[in-house]
């Protein structure tokens, strides 16, 4: 009698420690952030005139080199629709990321953060919920000077927030800053 005992405890031992094994099957699916090499920035005057383009790029991602980064000068007093592609060219053909944004813009948002004759940066583009994303804007310039614009794509950033880094949370996926002039028409 004392072998089936001993047969059972061993039987329920190996049951007990299989079920509280905390080996998942179906693990949640991780939503790795995007490889974003390239911003590219488009803005263009209300009322016409030529687009304007700031760009970052970063090949090598984190290796040695460091992005290459171009602006041009903006008009003092004018506004500007702008619009923003993303690419990640590690691919080839280079992948646009910019479709995944718009799909995921729940779980994205662009910072804008400005110094100098920037008058106003805002989003024109929601997500579902009506909270800014930033892949649209309108950025209005004041009279002549020297101006800095960082621009950072944070992923899964707290919503709503305040528009500033702190207040957004969450992670940076891709962020530059570009330095040019307002000038005189």
């Amino acid at each position: 009698m004392k072998p089936i005992k001993f047969l059972l405890l061993l039987l329920f031992t190996g049951v007990l420690f299989t079920a509280c094994s905390d080996d998942d099957d179906n693990p949640d699916p991780i939503n790795e952030e995007e490889t974003i090499t390239t911003m590219t920035i488009t803005l263009t005057p209300q009322g016409g005139g030529d687009p304007i383009t700031f760009q970052t790029r970063d090949i090598d991602g984190d290796g040695p080199n460091p992005p290459e980064v171009t602006s041009e000068n903006l008009i003092g007093n004018t506004t500007y629709t702008g619009s923003i592609v993303l690419l990640n060219e590690t691919e080839t053909p280079p992948e646009n990321v910019t479709e995944e944004i718009e799909q995921e813009d729940d779980e994205h948002q662009f910072i804008f953060e400005f110094e100098g004759s920037i008058a106003t940066i805002a989003a024109t583009d929601t997500d579902d919920n009506g909270n800014p994303v930033g892949l649209e804007f309108q950025l209005s310039t004041l009279t002549a000077g020297s101006t800095s614009l960082t621009v950072t794509l944070r992923h899964e950033p707290t919503k709503p927030n305040d528009g500033t880094l702190a207040g957004a949370g969450g992670e940076t996926d891709i962020t530059a800053t570009f330095n040019f002039d307002v000038v005189d028409q």
